[in-house]
C-alpha cells in the first residue's frame, strides 16, 4: 500500500490548527507522515504546533509566502508516495487515508479528488459505528473528464508526489482558484478517481473563508482563461474541449455571484472573456446526457478500523 504525506499549512489559525493536526495524526491508516508548514503566523499558532513535538515535521517560515507557496515547501520536504493536502482550518475524517489507500491498491492512479463534509460551529463528533462500510468512486481518463459535480478544495486533493513535482506543484502566489489550477495542471499526469462517498474532509465554514470575497476569484479566473487560450496548460493541447469546459462552471458561478453583489461590469467582463469555456461546458453536459455518465464502482470494507469515539480536542 502507498505511504502518504499529509501536508498541512496554516497562517494565523491558532483557533483551528491543533484540531487539523490531530485529525491527521488520528487516521486509521498508519503509514503516513504529517508535515506542517507554519506560514509566519503571529497569533500563537507556532507555539501550539510546538506541543506536537516529534509527532509532526514542523517548518516555520520567517516570511508570509501565501498558501500555495507554503504547500510547495511542505511537498518538497515530504517523503511519501502520495501527497494529501489539508488547510489549517479543515479536518481530515478518520477514514480518509484508509479510503485513499484501498482505492490506490486497486487502481494506482496519480490523482484522487474527494468530497467535502461542510460544517459550521462545533467540530463534528465521530463514533466508531460511523466508519463507512463501502466506498463509491468513479475512474476517469483525466480529471478534466469528470462528469459529476465536484467542489475543488486543497483539502480534498491527493496527488502522486513525483507527478506533483513534475508539473511544478501549486502555482506560487495564486490565490484563490489555486485548487482549480492544480487540478488542470495535474490532469496531464493521467487517470483520476473521484470519490463520491464517503466524504474524506470536513470543510470548516467561518467568516474568514476566501469564498466570501468575490473580486479575487474573478481576477484569477481571467488569468486561467488566458492560460487556456494561449495553451500554457499542457492539457489545453491534449484535451482542448475538456480544459475549456472545466472552467465553464466556475465562470458561470462567479459571474452570478458578482452580479448578485452588484459588480455588474466585472460579471459581464468575465462572461465575455470566458464565453468559449461556458459554451464548451454546455457541449460537454449535453454529451453526458446523451452518452450517460461513467459507471460508479463500489468497494466494500469488510473489516473497518475503529474510529475514536471522542471529539477532536486541542492539545493541552
Amino acid at each position: 500500500m502507498p505511504r502518504f504525506s499529509i501536508v498541512i499549512t496554516c497562517h494565523n489559525q491558532a483557533q483551528f490548527i491543533a484540531e487539523a493536526v490531530l485529525s491527521a495524526l488520528r487516521q486509521t491508516f498508519s503509514d503516513k507522515e504529517v508535515v506542517v508548514v507554519d506560514d509566519a503566523s503571529t497569533d500563537g499558532s507556532a507555539e501550539t504546533l510546538d506541543r506536537f513535538a516529534s509527532d509532526i515535521r514542523l517548518m516555520k517560515l520567517r516570511e508570509n509566502v501565501g498558501a500555495a507557496r507554503a504547500r510547495n515547501v511542505g511537498a518538497e520536504n515530504s517523503t511519501g508516495d502520495y501527497l494529501v493536502f489539508l488547510d489549517g482550518d479543515d479536518l481530515l475524517l478518520p477514514w480518509a487515508l484508509e479510503v485513499y489507500a484501498r482505492i490506490l491498491s486497486a487502481q494506482p492512479v496519480p490523482v484522487i479528488i474527494s468530497s467535502l463534509l461542510w460544517f459550521d460551529g462545533p467540530t463534528p463528533q465521530l463514533r466508531a459505528h460511523e466508519f463507512p462500510a463501502e466506498i463509491k468512486f468513479v475512474t476517469y481518463e483525466t480529471v478534466l473528464a469528470k462528469d459529476r459535480p465536484h467542489r475543488p478544495s486543497a483539502s480534498a486533493i491527493v496527488v502522486h508526489r513525483q507527478g506533483f513535482l513534475g508539473v511544478h506543484g501549486w502555482t506560487n502566489d495564486m490565490f484563490p482558484m489555486e485548487d482549480f489550477d492544480i487540478l488542470i495542471k495535474a490532469s496531464s499526469l493521467g487517470p483520476a478517481v473521484q470519490v463520491l462517498s464517503p466524504p474524506a474532509t470536513s470543510y470548516r465554514v467561518h467568516a474568514n473563508n476566501s469564498i466570501h470575497n468575490v473580486i479575487p476569484f474573478l481576477r484569477e479566473l481571467h488569468g486561467m482563461i488566458r492560460k487556456i487560450k494561449q495553451r500554457e496548460y499542457p492539457c489545453a493541447r491534449a484535451y482542448p474541449l475538456q480544459s475549456c469546459a472545466f472552467l465553464g462552471g466556475p465562470i458561470l458561478y462567479w459571474s452570478r455571484r458578482a452580479f448578485q453583489r452588484g459588480f455588474y461590469l466585472p460579471a459581464l467582463e468575465l462572461l465575455t472573456d470566458g464565453s468559449k469555456m461556458v459554451l464548451a461546458a454546455l457541449v460537454c453536459r449535453v454529451a453526458v446526457l446523451v452518452k450517460g455518465r461513467q459507471p460508479v464502482q463500489t468497494m466494500f470494507i469488510n473489516e473497518p478500523r475503529p474510529v475514536p469515539a471522542t471529539r477532536l480536542q486541542e492539545v493541552g
